[in-house]
């Protein structure tokens, strides 16, 4: 199953990225760039949700859907 999950992103004063998201409750990943947090936190994601028998509340991403997802860029 796919499923599509909103993260929220800060930075943090030590020049480290925290990510953490309403979607995947417990879900924090915390990493040296943007793209290395994403990473984690998909890792984390995949291990919260194998974990749970039953997931409520996630969009479910089917074959042929389109979304929108946003692309931070850092320049």
């Amino acid at each position: 199953m796919t499923y599509k999950i909103r993260l929220h992103i800060e930075k943090l004063p030590e020049n480290m990225y925290l990510a953490t998201s309403d979607d995947v409750q417990g879900l924090i990943a915390q990493g040296r760039s943007i793209v290395e947090t994403m990473d984690i936190a998909r890792d984390v994601a995949r291990k919260l949700l194998e974990a749970h028998a039953e997931v409520s509340g996630l969009e479910r991403i089917g074959d042929g859907e389109a979304f929108d997802m946003p692309l931070v860029l850092e320049i």
